[in-house]
Formats: structure tokens, C-alpha cells, sequence
């Protein structure tokens, strides 16, 4: 399971770029990443014990620029804040994401039962990366050139963290058409925190996925558009958004684990039309119907586009009625993507 916020296709085009610092920083991101997945584990797809003790536990280590993890503690649940921004940052966004987990759908942490959330800092000097790796989250600091600090965006903390969600409630392969699934998940539920955290409804949304990691010297909003999948960078350093918005341009490749962070634009933009059509806190009908569906018991780890397209439909209709707004909504959003629902 890859499951990193920067997509390889970007850091594969800033190694081959002519600036020789950004092209090192980009290779020895690209080898890290691949470190950290031959070393990953997945937990077991197993129920977590229900509790109703909604309390966070938080850590927050620091790798010292290493890439040995999980690091020294330099904050606990309940500390005092360390001085460092960026650790301070983390444990604020732990924070927000799991009240909003809380607060939007009663789940309790990542597995539902409390999981105690631990973060990293400071990892490996100039990372240009962040990533869930089974048991915690970890950021590297950027390169200052192209990417700031990964604790700068929200968004990048839920939608790591999602994919933790993911792993404890449809453990999605991370692969083709699941893990793109698995990708859009991370984002939706990514932009949800974020939406819940300003209060911003669907209709005053940017629906953008990490908007402030990008440096004011790249020609580009953020690393994703849900909105407009393929619109959300276009620089000589990074290369084109290649994200498609509709099955018309769905793109088969055996890279990226079969393009997870690609053709996740597709159900990207599902969701996006399903939550405007519906208006409101996108969290609430959109993302309910959403959370439903991946938690609920009826996906399987391969489900592809179609299959979870039907099950939103069936998830909207227990929600609200077979002939709600709510299942017209769901049906005409993945028909926007070329999708039968």
C-alpha cells in the first residue's frame, strides 16, 4: 500500500528536472517512499471494540532529520507546546481530524475504538513527502523551493489518516481502480476536515487537497482538484496536473500502483457534484453517505468505480428513501464521471 500525499509522477519529473539540488532531493524522496513501502504493515482487517470514551491521544516524536522512526517524544496528550511549529502543528491537526471524525460520524480515532495517533516530524532532511505507514503518520519537512513544510496543510493530515480509516474499515487494495478508490477516499474525507474545520459550506469550498504545501515560485493551486481534476498545477518543474475528471480519460498504466493517484480524479469529481447538488455541510449528506459506504460492511477489498457507484446508491437510499433528492443526487454525480450507478 503507497500512501503518500505527493504522487510519484510529480517527484519523477522534478528528478529528471535541470536543477541538480531539486533532482537529488526528488531521488532521495523517490527512495524513501520506496523504503517506507517494502516496510509497511498493513493492520488486520479485523472490527475494533466500539468504546464511547471520545478522548485523543496523541504523540508527537521527532526523527531528527533521520529516517529512523518513530523518533523521540516531544509531546504527549495534554503537554505543553514544544516551540517548534511544525510539531506543534501536528498535534494541533491530530487534534481537529479526530474531533472531526467525532463530531461528523461518531467514530472514535482511526479504528473506531480510540487508536492512540502518533506523528513524526522532521523527517529526513528536505523530504518531500508525507504518508501514513500502517501504525502513524509522518512528514518531511519540504525542500523550500518547491514544497513547504507537509504540516502546513489540514487537508494532508486527514487525508493521511483516512487512509488509516480505510485500512480498519474496507482495507481498499492499493491497486487500479480500488486504489484509486482508496486515494479518493483519503481525499474527500481530506477537504471534509478541512471544510469542517473553517465552516465552510459545499457551495464557499475551494475543494482543493494541499493547497498551502506548494511554494509561491510553482505555477499552481494545490497537489489535486477535486472541483476540476487536471487544473491544479501546470509548471515546468512539476509537470502537468494529469488527473482525468471522467472516465472518458481514464488512464491504464502499471505505474503508480495502476494510477491510484491519478484516476482517483474520477470519483474526486463524484463526489464533489454530489455534495454541490445537495448544498449544505458537504459532511453532512454527501460525506455521511460516503462514510456509510466505506465502513459499512459491503465493500470488497477490490470493489472497482461501478461497484462503489451502486453502493452509494443503496447507501443513499437506507439513509433517505429510495426516491429521495439524496439517491438522484448520488445517481447524476457519478453519471457526471461516466459511471453507472
Amino acid at each position: 500500500m503507497r500512501c503518500t500525499i505527493v504522487p510519484p509522477h510529480i517527484l519523477e519529473r522534478v528528478a529528471t528536472a535541470g536543477d541538480p539540488a531539486l533532482r537529488d532531493i526528488a531521488r532521495r524522496t523517490l527512495a524513501l517512499s520506496a523504503g517506507v513501502r517494502s516496510e509497511r504493515r498493513i493492520a488486520p482487517v479485523r472490527p475494533a471494540a466500539p468504546t464511547e470514551d471520545f478522548v485523543p491521544d496523541r504523540t508527537i516524536k521527532d526523527a531528527g532529520y533521520r529516517t529512523e522512526l518513530p523518533g523521540d517524544t516531544v509531546r504527549a496528550e495534554g503537554g505543553p507546546a514544544t516551540g517548534d511549529p511544525v510539531a506543534d502543528q501536528s498535534y494541533e491537526w491530530l487534534g481537529t481530524t479526530f474531533d472531526f471524525f467525532e463530531a461528523a460520524y461518531r467514530r472514535n480515532s482511526i479504528d473506531g475504538a480510540g487508536l492512540p495517533l502518533i506523528s513524526t516530524v522532521h523527517y529526513g532532511r528536505d523530504y518531500d513527502n508525507a504518508f501514513w505507514n500502517g501504525e502513524q503518520m509522518v512528514y518531511g519537512d519540504g525542500d523550500g523551493v518547491l514544497f513547504n513544510a507537509f504540516t502546513a496543510s489540514l487537508d494532508v493530515t486527514g487525508h493521511e489518516l483516512t487512509h488509516g480509516v480505510t485500512q480498519y474499515a474496507a482495507n481498499l487494495e492499493y491497486y487500479g481502480q480500488a486504489g484509486a478508490l482508496n486515494e479518493s477516499m483519503s481525499d474527500v474525507f481530506g477537504v471534509l476536515v478541512k471544510q469542517w474545520h473553517l465552516g465552510q459550506q459545499a457551495a464557499d469550498a475551494d475543494w482543493l487537497v494541499g493547497a498551502e504545501l506548494l511554494t509561491d515560485e510553482i505555477a499552481g493551486v494545490a497537489l489535486r482538484s477535486m472541483k476540476e481534476p487536471g487544473t491544479a498545477y501546470d509548471d515546468p518543474r512539476l509537470g502537468k496536473d494529469p488527473q482525468p475528471g471522467h472516465m472518458d480519460g481514464y488512464v491504464d498504466t502499471y505505474r503508480d500502483n495502476g494510477g491510484v493517484h491519478i484516476n482517483s480524479g474520477i470519483p474526486n469529481r463524484a463526489f464533489y457534484l454530489v455534495a454541490t447538488a445537495l448544498g449544505g455541510n458537504a459532511w453532512e449528506k454527501a460525506g455521511k453517505i460516503w462514510y456509510d459506504t466505506l465502513t459499512g460492511g459491503k465493500l470488497s477489498a477490490t470493489a472497482d468505480f461501478a461497484t462503489f457507484a451502486a453502493t452509494t446508491v443503496v447507501t443513499a437510499a437506507a439513509l433517505h428513501g429510495d426516491d429521495a433528492p439524496e439517491v438522484a443526487a448520488v445517481r447524476e454525480g457519478w453519471a457526471g464521471v461516466g459511471v453507472q450507478a
